[in-house]
């Protein structure tokens, strides 16, 4: 059953639900920049380090921020877009509509 709701509380829940989608869109912002930043000075202080240009752009170490950042910003995703950010319901009725028409082709 759904609830219905007054104009002005639909107005507050998208005010709400836009608020969160743009502090998200903002922290991945800041995540790709600052991560930028970081990695060019790990590689920077490993090639200070005797290291070749080359071994300082693969050590893994350098991007292990990367990786737990991202795992954080994965979590605000699905927290933001809901778990279904991947699959939704609308891609399920395709999914299936899909395949009754191959069932349906194969009849023929």
């Amino acid at each position: 059953m759904e609830k219905e709701f007054t104009k002005e509380q639909q107005y507050v829940l998208a005010r709400k639900r836009v608020e969160k989608i743009s502090k998200f869109y903002k922290h991945l912002l800041i995540y790709i920049v600052v991560n930028i930043f970081l990695t060019a000075i790990f590689i920077a202080g490993d090639t200070n380090d005797k290291n070749t240009f080359i071994e300082a752009l693969t050590n893994y170490h350098n991007y292990v921020i990367w990786l737990y950042w991202g795992i954080g910003i994965t979590f605000q995703a699905l927290n933001t877009f809901g778990v279904n950010l991947f699959i939704s319901k609308d891609w399920e009725k395709k999914k299936i509509n899909e395949y009754m028409d191959e069932q349906n082709n194969r009849r023929i």
